[in-house]
Order: C-alpha cells, then structure tokens, then sequence
C-alpha cells in the first residue's frame, strides 16, 4: 500500500491588518516553512486563504506559485447540503491517498476549533493518514491567557444565540454554571453583533461577575480588558459608547 500523505493543519493570522509584517511574529518559522511548501490545500475562504499565502510569499517564497495550488472549499457539511454541494471529506481528502501532503486552513486562527475543519481532520484520521497541527495564534487560548480568569477549568461555548431573550437567557446560564463549577465560560460572536453582546451581557449578568473581552488579539489594535460588569456599565453607558468595539474581531470570557 502506498504511502499516504499527511494533513497539516496550517494556523491564519487573526485578521489582515499588516499581515505581511505580522507573520513573523505570530507565526513560527517552522510554521511559515511548512506552508510555503504545500501545494494541495482545503480551505475555509479561498480569498483569504490566498490574501494568507501571498503574505506568506513575502516571507519565504512558496515552492508553486498560488496559480498551481490545487484549492478547495469546505465551510462544514451542514452548509455545503445547504446549498447543494454534495462533497464529502474523503472526496477532498483524495491527494493524500496519491501520496501527497495537503493543507488545512482556517478563515482566521487555528483550523478544527471554532472551525468546520475538524469534519476534515477526523475523515483524515479514518483514512489512517498522519495529521499535524501546526503553531499558530488562537483567540480562544490568547483572551483566556491575558484574561486573568480561571485557566485550569474552562469551557468553549462557539456562538451564542441571536434572539435577545434567548441570548440573556444563556448568559444567565453561563454565569450560574461558572459560578458552580467556578468554571471560565468563552465564547465568540460575529464582529458585527459585539454591541448588541456587550449590551446582553451589562443587562443580564451581575455587578461583580467578571467580563473578559479581547479585540483584535495578536494585531496591532489589539485590545484586553478584564473588570466587573458594573465597570463595564459606567464605561459603555449606551450603545453609542460601544461604537469602537463594532465589527472588531472578539473574544468573551466570563467568570463568576
């Protein structure tokens, strides 16, 4: 049996803002000479995957030219159904049975978590070829280290719901099961909702619970703060004062 190729699962920077000069900063060089190898890639966004090896490119060229790279799409199998596409992972997963090496990349962070990779990475395990997580930032783990909340116990909610009743009603529940379990809850919420979550959360949860919130992490505009939510009411005392946090990459935490 022929020899099959391994996945790598290749880290994105956390936003394009001065990715170029960002990369050797956030990424190792092992990393960076891992990537630039790499020909057969599955990607998240093909636009962003290509903006990500461009920069690469600058770094360190990349053995074929982005042109050759054979790339394809996959953003989970509930939404490719969604719209008809009937591609399974093993399809995509094909060039590692011929024996060639593939990448798997993330629209940002790290593929497989807050991701539909992870789909990928276990049809890869089934098929019996090597998988190997590359370095790389991750907002999850970046917001939980600069947080100063609990990093023994932590918890990853993803997203969470979108209807204001039922959102206060999950913070609510976050907050009772991080004070039982004295647990650090994370989540994360599309860019363009963070004022309507910072809101939820100055609404529904207590004075004294603890609230993480990490912008931009590993990008110049980077910002972490960790205070009360009655801090965070006299800071942001409408939506107005919010307007900064808007359509920023975040991360919350949330400790009680």
């Amino acid at each position: 049996m022929a020899k099959l190729g391994t996945l790598y699962l290749a880290p994105n920077t956390l936003g394009d803002d001065a990715r170029a000069e960002q990369l050797p900063w956030v990424l190792p060089s092992e990393t960076i000479n891992c990537t630039a190898k790499l020909k057969h890639w599955i990607v998240e966004d093909a636009k962003t995957a290509r903006a990500f090896l461009k920069a690469i490119d600058s770094v360190l060229p990349l053995t074929c030219t982005i042109q050759e790279m054979q790339m394809s799409e996959w953003r989970g199998a509930a939404r490719n159904a969604k719209y008809g596409d009937s591609v399974k992972p093993a399809d995509l997963l094909k060039p590692l049975l011929a024996g060639h090496d593939m990448g798997l990349m993330s629209e940002a962070g790290v593929p497989g978590v807050a991701d539909p990779g992870a789909e990928l990475v276990l049809a890869a395990h089934k098929l019996g070829a090597q998988v190997k997580p590359l370095v790389g930032p991750s907002s999850i783990l970046l917001g939980l280290m600069a947080s100063g909340l609990n990093g023994q116990r932590f918890a990853f909610q993803g997203y969470l719901p979108q209807d204001t009743h039922e959102r206060s009603t999950k913070l609510k529940q976050l907050e009772v099961e991080s004070r039982k379990l004295q647990q650090t809850q994370i989540w994360i919420e599309t860019p363009y909702r963070n004022v309507a979550m910072l809101t939820a959360c100055m609404i529904s949860l207590a004075p004294q619970t603890l609230l993480c919130i990490g912008v931009d992490l590993s990008l110049p505009s980077e910002m972490i703060t960790t205070m009360p939510i009655e801090h965070w009411r006299k800071r942001y005392p409408n939506e107005a004062a919010c307007a900064s946090l808007q359509n920023r990459p975040t991360v919350f935490l949330l400790l009680a």
